[in-house]
């Protein structure tokens, strides 16, 4: 069992590789997971074992479901966990330039792993250049061969997404945030994200809707907010479902981690998917944004990492308080 790293009455964290910290934490202990792991040959942090560098696709993705099969274990019943990832491209030379460093940072299990997916590769190792590898879906579709129930992906729309030089496809501007549950019947509150009934047009008495742009010469349709109108398709008095399409701007952090997610994404995913008094858990935790947004909520967090740095600056930014002062 690792030792915390620090730990008071609102926030533990650990420092060391995901799997070996989750397997030494007890079983249903966390209400809720919001994380977003290191995305597939983004950046090499310089951390032997880390998420990410792997020298191919199918190495990336198994290493997340070990990963996430000792969170299924940490995780409450009734818990859900939220999974924030970006895409890659196929660069065609990430494999070769990787396989000698892999290796040597990992030492006999590096090279074991290597030799194990070799012997099985295909799919995204295979690619051509240039080639979306859709490395989400194939973390999803896999925790989902695993056991994990996929109950929705949102897309995060990035309101001021950073700008790309390409010129021979369009850019980026979205992630991907999936939505999992341990079993069938989970916490869910709704009614927390659900958004004001807009204004609709009127319909006609044969209940088609009328024509939001008039012909000309005919006079602009009218729009209502009756009462009727207002409790909206799904009759909810509370208010409209925010639906699966999230626009949320980027939040630049100033100290430098390098994929810092907004915090309205874990807000709206424990407000949503963490029964009240439960702790909240991160096991790529990087700058605290998860843990930032549960004391926000009340909620005490767990956060892991294996990047010292890291834990060290959530601890002096987003999760400093009057008891997080490191000594």
């Amino acid at each position: 069992m690792h030792e915390p790293f620090f730990d008071d009455e609102l926030v533990t964290l650990y420092h060391g590789r995901a799997a070996d910290v989750l397997a030494g934490l007890p079983s249903s202990s966390v209400g809720c997971i919001v994380t977003s792991p290191p995305y597939y040959g983004l950046r090499n942090y310089g951390v032997p074992g880390q998420i990410g560098a792997e020298p191919y696709p199918e190495m990336y993705v198994a290493a997340l479901v070990q990963v996430f099969r000792e969170a299924r274990r940490v995780l409450a019943a009734d818990g859900t966990l939220w999974l924030v990832m970006g895409d890659a491209y196929s660069s065609g030379r990430r494999a070769a330039s990787n396989l000698a460093s892999w290796s040597s940072a990992n030492g006999r299990g590096g090279a074991h792993r290597i030799r194990e997916a070799q012997r099985g590769r295909h799919g995204a190792s295979d690619l051509p250049p240039k080639n979306l590898m859709g490395m989400p879906w194939r973390v999803a579709f896999a925790l989902q061969d695993d056991g994990w129930i996929l109950r929705n992906e949102i897309v995060w729309v990035k309101a001021n997404p950073m700008p790309e030089s390409v010129k021979d496809r369009f850019s980026c501007t979205h992630e991907s945030v999936f939505m999992f549950s341990r079993s069938r019947r989970y916490w869910f509150d709704l009614d927390s994200l659900r958004l004001p009934h807009g204004m609709r047009p009127q319909r006609r008495p044969n209940g088609r809707p009328a024509d939001a742009t008039p012909r000309l010469g005919q006079p602009r349709q009218s729009w209502s907010t009756s009462a009727r109108d207002e409790v909206g398709v799904d009759g909810h008095a509370a208010g409209r479902n925010p639906g699966d399409v999230w626009t949320i701007p980027t939040a630049p952090f100033s100290a430098a981690h390098f994929a810092v997610f907004p915090p309205e994404i874990p807000r709206r995913a424990i407000r949503a998917g963490c029964r009240p008094g439960r702790t909240v858990l991160d096991m790529f935790s990087g700058s605290g944004t998860t843990g930032l947004a549960a004391a926000e909520l009340g909620h005490r967090y767990v956060g892991i990492d294996i990047n010292v740095d890291y834990l060290e600056l959530s601890l002096r930014t987003r999760l400093e308080q009057p008891s997080l002062i490191i000594e």
